[in-house]
């Protein structure tokens, strides 16, 4: 099969790889279409804390089951699925905890494992979900993007008829933005870029108020710091977006605020099989719209000028193609 294989850091390859059979317990997916997300410009450029060399990137897959082992029959040939790009243990203390995307053994495909930016890929058959019928498959590949934004406001306890800011309005922050919305909460989005703001206006600097939810979408030191000063007593602020190492170090937070506003600070961190299902939902039904995010749809073997779009922000979700 046709492949992109990163075999150092900052470097890929255009290449093939046999495709072997599926194991007894998993599925063959032929892709169909694969997103592109900083994370992949981060793992390809600069490498990654899970990430093990040589590897076929691609965490956002959606296809067709072209082959199934012997054990499996919960699915056929011929069913659009989705993929959920981790395999968890399923019995350490998070997993027990519903919290697998945090399991001790996990391991994510795109960075242990071979991922989508292929022709075709082998997964376990407990990580496929069938596609809702009358989901398109480009629509569906939001899923994993969706799924960790979930993951976010479930953590950060967001109810009905609370304010959420959300800092940055690149994919996951439009993403965060209307499932905040869809949840019943009142979104803001701070963004200083416009060509990010297009798609739901929202604000170039922080209105003069506080917020019972914040959320830091970009990996800025300088949004952490502005809505830490922004979250309202009790507020909750979500760290969504990882930081530079130095930018991390230099971080400062006032407990004497924490302590005296009752204010909580949580982490979050990918998103569990179960954010999977959800996310397919509200997509399915519109509750969550995301076609008009669809910025390129481009093909695989392009990717070198695909990331180059991510890495100059100069459009919203690209969809790549084998």
């Amino acid at each position: 099969m046709k492949c992109i294989q990163v075999r150092e850091i900052n470097d890929f390859i255009i290449t093939e790889a046999p495709l072997s059979n599926p194991m007894v317990d998993e599925v063959t997916i032929k892709v169909l279409v694969t997103g592109l997300c900083r994370t992949d410009l981060k793992l390809i450029r600069d490498g990654h804390r899970d990430l093990i060399l040589p590897r076929i990137p691609g965490e956002e897959v959606v296809g067709v089951i072209y082959a199934k082992g012997a054990d499996v029959t919960e699915f056929n040939e011929g069913d659009f699925v989705y993929v959920y790009p981790g395999i968890w243990c399923g019995h350490c203390p998070a997993c027990k905890n519903n919290a697998e995307n945090l399991c001790r053994e996990m391991k994510i495909m795109g960075f242990h494992r071979d991922g989508g930016f292929a022709e075709y890929v082998n997964v376990p058959a407990k990580s496929v979900i069938r596609l809702p019928q009358e989901l398109e498959p480009e629509l569906a590949v939001f899923a994993e993007p969706l799924s960790c934004c979930l993951n976010a406001l479930e953590i950060g306890n967001v109810r009905a008829g609370q304010s959420v800011g959300i800092w940055g309005a690149g994919p996951a922050g439009i993403l965060l933005y209307r499932a905040a919305r869809a949840m019943g909460a009142e979104s803001f989005s701070i963004e200083p870029d416009e060509r990010r703001r297009i798609l739901i206006g929202g604000y170039e600097t922080c209105p003069d108020r506080t917020f019972d939810v914040c959320v830091v979408a970009v990996g800025s030191k300088h949004a952490y710091e502005e809505a830490i000063q922004k979250l309202a007593p009790l507020g909750r602020l979500i760290v969504f977006s990882g930081l530079s190492f130095s930018d991390d170090r230099q971080m400062t937070v006032s407990f004497n605020q924490l302590h005296y506003l009752e204010q909580t600070v949580v982490g979050a961190y990918g998103c569990c099989f179960r954010h999977g299902k959800q996310a397919l939902t509200h997509i399915a039904d519109g509750t969550v719209p995301v076609r008009d995010m669809i910025s390129h749809r481009m093909s695989l073997y392009d990717l070198e000028t695909a990331l180059k779009y991510v890495e100059q922000r100069a459009g919203m979700k690209i969809l790549l193609y084998p």
